[in-house]
């Protein structure tokens, strides 16, 4: 993964014990999980409406937004970027259709 996004997952675990009334990442926090899934499903509603139409730009923008909201669901959850990315490691190698399988 990026050093950017553990950068960023870094950064919001900081933003918990943040003043909500100067950090939007805090503020967040402070709603609870429920209303951080929310919002990381507005942001990947939006990502995918970007997808449809076409626009580079702004999908590139919105992607950015889904990923910042995503880790803020996880951390409202207290699961760590790093636990994200052992998954990751754990399934590479493995079709999809594998992994899926799996699962049941």
């Amino acid at each position: 993964m990026s050093g950017g996004l553990q950068r960023l997952a870094e950064t919001i675990e900081e933003r918990k014990f943040a003043d909500p009334d100067t950090s939007w990442t805090a503020k967040l926090l402070a709603k609870g999980p429920e209303k951080c899934a929310e919002k990381f499903g507005e942001e990947a509603v939006e990502a995918i409406i970007e997808a449809v139409k076409g626009d580079r730009d702004k999908l590139i923008s919105e992607a950015a937004d889904t990923l910042y909201h995503l880790l803020v669901m996880l951390a409202a959850r207290n699961v760590t970027l790093a636990e994200v990315e052992n998954e990751l490691d754990r399934r590479e190698g493995r079709s999809g259709i594998e992994e899926k399988a799996s699962r049941k």
